[in-house]
């Protein structure tokens, strides 16, 4: 895994420089999570791992699959990516240059695992003190958990904050056993 991100990353970091520069953030970020997520299908990986496909054959292949999301510049980005075997780092890639893009623009995606669904203005309290704290837009991603008991476990990138009934029981389990 770590191989994969350092394999990706000064393609991620090319391909961001790029659509910042052009102006293309969006469309490009649209078009690499499109081709990632062909190379990922079982029938796609099949046909990348031929081995009598040549690396031209492999780019043409996936190009078409992709004929309608892609355009010239990223065409190119794809042969590169082709002539040095690292298609099937499309995924890595797509993941990192939207960590860049995220980064550029101060956004931060969050997920909040709660015990039971949160209304919208549960969670754009949540988001709006949320953004407050780490001076970054918020986008909250919900997800029920009835594991949790009640309370919230957030997680916004390294930041952890586990206000669940759950967590709590479970340090008091610990200091019980201190």
């Amino acid at each position: 895994m770590s191989n994969t991100n350092t394999f990706a990353r000064p393609y991620a970091k090319a391909a961001f420089e790029y659509a910042a520069t052009a102006s293309k953030e969006d469309a490009w970020s649209t078009m690499l999570s499109f081709s990632a997520t062909a190379v990922e299908q079982a029938e796609v990986v099949k046909q990348l791992g031929k081995p009598e496909l040549s690396k031209e054959g492999k780019v043409e292949f996936l190009l078409q699959l992709c004929k309608d999301n892609t355009d010239d510049e990223f065409a190119n980005f794809l042969h590169q990516l082709g002539e040095n075997n690292r298609l099937g780092l499309l995924p890595a890639i797509s993941e990192q240059f939207s960590e860049y893009k995220a980064e550029k623009n101060r956004t931060l995606e969050v997920e909040v695992e709660s015990a039971f669904e949160l209304s919208a203005e549960q969670l754009q309290t949540l988001a709006a003190a949320l953004s407050k704290r780490l001076d970054r837009t918020v986008k909250p991603k919900a997800i029920v958990n009835s594991a949790l008991i009640g309370g919230l476990h957030i997680r916004a990138g390294d930041l952890v904050i586990d206000g669940s009934i759950r967590g709590k029981l479970n340090k008091l389990a610990e200091a019980l056993k201190s």
